[in-house]
């Protein structure tokens, strides 16, 4: 029986404080390495959304009109404040996530990499400027800011996705309502507080938390101008298609099953450490993680599979307070159980089963959501096990006998996140990265995730709309362009009418 003690009752963050919910339904929020219950979030009703929208409208234009360089002050006051409290937000993180300390201080540097480019927005919200096109016409572009935008955010990343989704969204003078997943609300209520701190005005920052009801406001309402979302690949769809449908701008990032191709010239120790790292890291519940080991030739499979074996083995499943732990628990019972039926169904399908997550001792002996490093080797493509996504430590090797069948299998699959090859072969390198059709792509790096002021999105069924999550597109997604053209005539310029175009003048 799990444990439950100190449960604490969390708000929204509205107007710059906090408010209650007033819904009278609330969410559980659990410590994933206890099992126990630590608080309960409010889930709003459709018409505490509509009040959160109302209210970050009528901030919106005072925010506005402050000069980008203005703004870009308030988010260096941010970005300080992000960097002194560090060590409160990952006790947050770990706490809420399961995350260990290594991973969650990984997390906090990745998204304040977000502030950083941010606080460039005064360049990269420069426009055009053409002096006398046409008939003493000045010609010149001008980026404005949307106004009141959303972001809906996962429970893996608690931090660095909402700052990648909404640090840009604010820089270039939007009001930003986050919808943090209802796992992982502290860290953003506790975010909500280092903005207001850092000068940022009441309302262009909400937090509103809630489940399907919030987001359907958030899409349908008509004050609503953007929205960016990160989560599995059918809500992201479901995000686009119905925010589509209502006229708004949206990018809906989904799930990944992300691909290793190992050549034969790769050095296998090598490759091991890497592959370890990106596979299990955060209990794999990255949407970057390597899902597939696809291994060139079968001298080569069997090597890798042989040192990942003693190196998965020698792995530590435990509490984030444990400094050697390498990774912690996923985030609920639900999560273990449907991970659990994905190791039953990869036996089923035939799958050789090389390393038992399930009989790690803290697996079978905690109340925490914890499951161990699980290895299948000989995946066919086509088995449940090889398609879809799993959100947990559960890993594949695909052996196919040349880098072309790899590209061709890569290529076939319905989810394009991220790929990368392990190879010392430049020709192979470049054939690799000119045919593979997968919007993150590694050469020798274990997880090809761009730095910040890179942008990340992956294809197809990883990615609905054009927007992006990092990066500069991020200025281009939360802003409008008007291009005006101006003339001005002397006062006793005479002239009469004409039927063409000025510029043709």
């Amino acid at each position: 029986m799990t444990e439950t003690v100190s449960v604490k009752s969390l708000t929204h963050f509205i107007g710059g404080q906090a408010v209650a919910g007033k819904s009278g339904r609330f969410n559980d929020v659990y410590n994933p390495s206890t099992g126990a219950v630590i608080a309960q979030v409010p889930l709003a009703t459709k018409e505490e959304v509509q009040t959160a929208i109302d209210v970050a409208k009528e901030a919106f234009p005072v925010w506005r009109d402050t000069s980008v360089a203005k703004r870009a002050q308030v988010l260096l006051k941010f970005r300080n404040l992000l960097t002194e409290r560090k060590d409160e937000i990952i006790d947050i993180i770990c706490t809420e996530s399961g995350k260990t300390i290594e991973d969650a201080n990984g997390e906090i540097t990745r998204g304040i990499e977000s502030v950083d480019l941010a606080i460039g927005a005064p360049h990269l919200v420069k426009g055009e400027y053409s002096v006398n096109v046409g008939g003493d016409i000045n010609a010149y572009s001008a980026k404005y800011p949307l106004g009141v935008v959303a972001a809906i955010s996962p429970f893996n990343f608690p931090i660095m996705v909402p700052l990648a989704q909404t640090s840009m969204a604010i820089a270039v003078g939007n009001a930003v309502i986050l919808k943090a997943s209802e796992k992982v609300p502290m860290t953003a209520l506790y975010i909500s507080e280092l903005w207001k701190e850092a000068g940022l005005p009441d309302g262009i920052w909400t937090v509103v938390n809630g489940d399907k009801e919030a987001v359907n406001e958030l899409l349908e309402n008509p004050d609503v101008q953007a929205l960016s979302f990160v989560g599995s690949t059918p809500v992201a769809k479901y995000i686009y298609e119905t925010g589509a449908k209502y006229g708004k701008r949206v990018t809906a990032l989904g799930g990944g099953k992300n691909n290793m191709i190992v050549m034969p010239d790769a050095d296998l120790e090598q490759v091991a450490n890497a592959f370890i790292g990106a596979a299990y890291g955060a209990a794999s519940q990255r949407c970057m993680a390597i899902s597939n080991l696809v291994a060139v030739g079968e001298e080569t499979a069997n090597r890798i599979v042989a040192i990942l074996k003693e190196k998965i083995d020698a792995l530590k499943v435990g509490l984030y307070t444990e400094t050697d732990t390498d990774f912690g628990p996923v985030i609920s019972a639900q999560s273990k159980q449907q991970i659990l039926r994905a190791i039953e169904k990869g036996i089923e399908e035939g799958a050789t089963l090389v390393c038992d997550g399930r009989e790690a001792a803290i697996a079978k002996s905690s109340n925490g959501f914890f499951i161990g490093p699980t290895l299948f080797d000989n995946v066919k493509p086509g088995t449940e096990i090889y398609e879809k996504e799993v959100f947990g430590p559960v890993r594949n090797v695909v052996r196919v006998a040349s880098l072309e069948e790899a590209i061709t299998l890569i290529n076939q699959h319905e989810l394009a996140n991220g790929v990368t090859i392990f190879t010392n072969d430049g020709y192979a390198s470049r054939k690799f990265t000119t045919e593979i059709d997968v919007g993150m792509v590694g050469v020798n790096v274990p997880i090809p995730i761009p730095v910040g002021y890179y942008n990340f999105a992956g294809f197809k069924g990883s990615r609905f709309g054009e927007g992006h999550m990092f990066g500069p597109d991020q200025a281009r997604f939360f802003t409008k362009t008007k291009t005006i053209s101006e003339r001005w005539l002397a006062s006793d310029h005479e002239a009469g009418s004409t039927f063409a175009f000025p510029s043709n003048d």
